[in-house]
């Protein structure tokens, strides 16, 4: 029981958490190109929807994982997801039961220090629309010439 209690007090977070998540990724419509990359710009995932990622929490020793997920098909805006990893309660249970090697070491290094808490993410593509460029209509000002400003009145053209 001794041996136990100190496993679990040595590393709260990695004996009763995980370092890693499984992240579900859809779309509406489907079969949409997933494309997942971590904080150093990294592609960790690609794919089409409906998609199962397993995303890490850490990003190495004391630093949580971020991603950005794109989700994109052709004629639709690409829709763009951040995620990032946050304090796991699991790591504070180290300071209550006098785990400090869990805390300054083990938890940090493997990541469980950290969670994940969005695991569904689901967007709906919308379609583009083609633009066009705006050409301006040539419209017709009356203007009273008592009323308009001096620099103007040199660039006026007498109608006959």
């Amino acid at each position: 029981m001794l041996a136990g209690l100190i496993t679990l007090s040595s590393s709260c977070a990695t004996i009763v958490s995980k370092s890693s998540y499984m992240v579900t990724v859809d779309s509406t419509p489907r079969d949409a190109q997933v494309t997942v990359t971590n904080r150093n710009d990294e592609q960790v995932y690609s794919g089409r929807t409906p998609a199962l990622v397993r995303l890490k929490s850490g990003a190495g020793f004391f630093r949580a994982a971020a991603y950005e997920i794109k989700i994109s098909k052709e004629g639709f805006a690409t829709q763009t997801v951040s995620i990032r990893a946050s304090l796991n309660g699991w790591y504070i249970g180290n300071l209550l039961f006098g785990g400090l090697i869990g805390f300054l070491i083990v938890d940090p290094a493997t990541g469980a220090m950290y969670r994940l808490k969005e695991l569904d993410i689901n967007e709906t593509l919308h379609q583009e629309t083609k633009t066009t460029a705006v050409t301006q209509t040539p419209q017709l000002h009356i203007y009273d010439i008592n009323n308009i400003p001096e620099s103007w009145k040199n660039k006026l053209v007498a109608i006959k």
